[in-house]
């Protein structure tokens, strides 16, 4: 699991590529939770998932966590273009009423 992060007009963007799942959801975690730390003055986070194959349900429960983490500094965080696959498991878990999507 790779985790990039690149702000653009104050926008966090951070780029998940790989599978997120059990093996990889700590790695993720950490490297979100750094990208996240380091960026506070972001006006919001968007997590793109574009380049996420596989996702069970640890990789909501990273989605989730990440929520939390954010909601604590009243930053705002949005889903980006998860594949088909990712967005029906996202849909079903009502995730979208927490994070929504763009």
């Amino acid at each position: 699991m790779n985790v990039v992060g690149k702000v653009s007009k104050n926008t966090l963007y951070i780029f998940l590529d790989g599978e997120l799942d059990e093996y990889n959801a700590t790695h993720a975690r950490s490297e979100a939770d750094k990208l996240i730390d380091g960026h506070l003055a972001c006006d919001r986070v968007i997590l793109d998932l574009s380049g996420v194959r596989f996702m069970d349900s640890t990789g909501i429960g990273f989605l989730v966590g990440r929520y939390k983490r954010l909601k604590k500094y009243a930053t705002p965080v949005f889903i980006q273009s998860p594949n088909l696959a990712a967005d029906k498991i996202l849909s079903m878990s009502g995730i979208y009423s927490l994070i929504p999507k763009l």
